[in-house]
């Protein structure tokens, strides 16, 4: 597999001098994941970690609650690489028609849900989160500063984003990044629930705003503390709050600003 960078050689202007310089640019290809042999999905993403991201997209959809659910999971190899194929146990399989048949995806803002069903949607797959143990703020900041050294992609391209997870006790479980965030914090999920780790994850940590959608991933992951770069949406922060989730992010001054979940910090 190549390392996702296309060089490309572009026009590069300063005041009125023009030359031409060499950039990398991140790679985006189309994933398509099938679900009981049936196309279910298409995404566009950084390739790579196929099996991993298609587990974490189904447990955020709520195909998969575990991966026990999993009967078998792959990717084509060779010519043919942007597909991944996941069946379900019959179990599994007999819970989940209403979602097979569902007419958009609940973790991504373009999907042509209205609001109504959107939270129709969210109410039957989400449950609000225990109190867990409480978190030390300033340690989680600190992962957030450190995690651009850890985006190999990003420090070449620019344009990648990152997902982090960590135990309550700041042991590194996890990290992703894609062209997409959604997809960074899928394959970062992903990774852990098919390694049937994902009990251990308490923190998560994002290069992005926090939308609704990696609210409700990471809510199905079970991870009840988001720090990010950048501020949440309004809807983020109700859906957070009402399943018993801490948001926070870096305030423009020097501080952090908590959104929902104060409880859960520890004094």
């Amino acid at each position: 597999m190549s390392d996702n960078i296309s060089p490309l050689t572009v026009l590069f202007q300063a005041g009125k001098a023009k030359t031409s310089t060499r950039l990398d640019l991140i790679e985006e290809e189309p994933l398509s994941i099938r679900v009981q042999g049936k196309p279910y999905a298409v995404v566009m993403r950084t390739p790579g970690d196929e099996p991993a991201h298609a587990a974490g997209f189904a447990l955020a959809e709520g195909i998969l609650d575990s991966a026990d659910d999993i009967e078998t999971i792959g990717s084509c190899e060779g010519e043919v690489t942007n597909v991944v194929t996941l069946t379900v146990t019959q179990a599994r399989l007999s819970l989940i028609t209403a979602v097979l048949e569902r007419r958009g995806f609940v973790s991504q803002t373009s999907c042509g849900i209205c609001g109504k069903e959107l939270i129709e949607d969210l109410s039957q797959i989400l449950r609000v989160l225990p109190d867990g143990p409480s978190i030390d703020l300033e340690k989680a900041y600190r992962c957030l500063e450190r995690l651009e050294a850890s985006q190999a992609l990003y420090r070449r391209t620019l344009a990648s984003h990152a997902a982090a997870i960590y135990t309550p006790a700041f042991e590194l479980l996890s990290l992703a990044e894609d062209v997409g965030r959604h997809n960074a914090l899928d394959k970062a999920i992903g990774k852990l629930l098919l390694k049937k780790t994902l009990d251990r994850a308490g923190i998560l940590i994002l290069s992005s705003r926090i939308s609704y959608e990696l609210v409700q991933k990471a809510a199905r992951a079970r991870i009840p503390f988001i720090i990010a770069a950048s501020r949440p949406t309004a809807l983020a922060v109700q859906l957070a709050n009402s399943l018993n989730m801490t948001l926070a992010s870096p305030s423009k001054e020097s501080g952090i600003h908590v959104y929902c979940g104060t409880g859960r910090l520890k004094t």
